[in-house]
């Protein structure tokens, strides 16, 4: 089934909503006493890397460990209102160009990341309920990030490992569960991402339910942290080409520990050349943390790549310091010290250990 005609369709849908949600007085309707506003925000993740294996060799043929001074994300984040009902975020992102092709190879360029307008419902449906149209976050890694937020770190297992993108063009819907019990995010995608353009008809139907199962204020306080997640993400690269994944994910929250496992099912098959290839793995984390601002960050990923060669296995152990520092103002900001090794079993031709010690800063607001 051709997915194209879904995604027009209910883009249709969210951009008529919000069309019809923008009263004027020359119509004769009334307005939202809310005035508009805009706030700016900016994500900055500096870092210093140092890469123990493998040595390189530089220009004058001598065997070194590379080091590098960098910044692995500055955003800038421009979020606003125009009514109760109408708010947009525009997020523009510098970042490394690695193109071989393009003039500006090596540079720092600015690119764009997000770019949608949001139809606030929670005057009909429950707070925190929404519709999206335009560049945005798609259904798992924004909510998974907010739980882990060691983004500044590297990107989470699925992401990591080239299974999923965190922002696509397209059109979602979100809504809240009555009484904080989950929440449901459905969208419509290129399925591309953000950073690259659109190469065929076929959609992207992701598709993100989460269950809070004891989120009765009368529960153990041990268990109202327990959040159980399943994600599916429908796609072709073209047609009889799938490109599907499916993520089953739980997640523990308390002052003293988050922590989480996932588990990775995913089929591809990205030319007509090859077949189809089943990919198995699953991610396991925990940040235990103190009331002083010290945290601990300990990961471990484990990746088949194909199951029809199921000795061949990636591995990822990430092990970590990180300060907090207090609050204030809003502003979030973090060190973290790192060791985050990746190894290679069995693959053809054989691949080096790589293994790096890193220092990464966070400041967000």
């Amino acid at each position: 089934m051709r997915r194209a005609p879904v995604g027009f369709a209910l883009a249709g849908v969210l951009w008529s909503a919000a069309a019809s949600a923008q009263v004027t007085t020359a119509t004769g309707a009334t307005t939202s006493d809310q005035p508009p506003w805009i706030r700016l925000g900016v994500e900055i993740f500096p870092d210093f890397t140092y890469t123990v294996d493998p040595k390189v060799t530089d220009a004058g043929n001598n065997s070194i460990h590379l080091s590098e001074f960098g910044a692995s994300r500055t955003r800038i984040n421009v979020i606003g209102s125009l009514s109760d009902l109408i708010s947009f975020r525009l997020t523009p992102d510098i970042g490394r160009e690695t193109s071989l092709f393009s003039d500006l190879t090596g540079s720092l360029v600015f690119r764009l990341t997000y770019a949608y307008l949001q139809l606030n419902l929670d005057r009909w449906l429950t707070e925190d309920s929404f519709a999206r149209f335009g560049f945005q976050q798609t259904p798992y890694l924004e909510f998974a990030e907010s739980i882990y937020r060691y983004r500044f770190q590297g990107p989470l297992f699925p992401e990591q490992d080239g299974y999923l993108v965190v922002a696509d063009a397209g059109a979602s819907f979100h809504a809240a569960l009555p009484s904080d019990y989950g929440e449901v995010h459905v969208g419509v995608y290129n399925g591309e991402g953000s950073n690259r353009q659109e190469v065929s008809g076929d959609k992207s139907l992701q598709v993100r339910g989460t269950l809070r199962p004891f989120a009765k204020p009368s529960a153990p306080a041990a268990l109202r942290g327990i959040r159980v997640t399943a994600f599916y993400d429908a796609d072709r690269y073209f047609r009889d080409a799938p490109r599907n994944r499916f993520l089953g994910d739980v997640t523990f929250e308390h002052r003293y520990l988050h922590a989480g496992i996932e588990f990775l099912n995913a089929t591809d098959r990205p030319t007509i050349t090859r077949p189809e290839v089943n990919g198995r793995g699953y991610s396991v984390w925990a940040t235990p943390r103190t009331s002083r601002g010290f945290e601990g960050l300990l990961r471990f990923d484990h990746l088949t790549p194909n199951e029809s060669l199921s000795d061949q296995v990636r591995s990822r152990t990430i092990a970590g310091i990180a300060y907090w520092f207090p609050v204030q103002g809003g502003v979030a900001s973090a060190l973290l010290v790192d060791y985050d090794s990746v190894r290679f079993q069995n693959f053809v031709p054989a691949q080096p250990r790589q293994t790096k010690v890193a220092v990464h800063g966070l400041i967000a607001f």
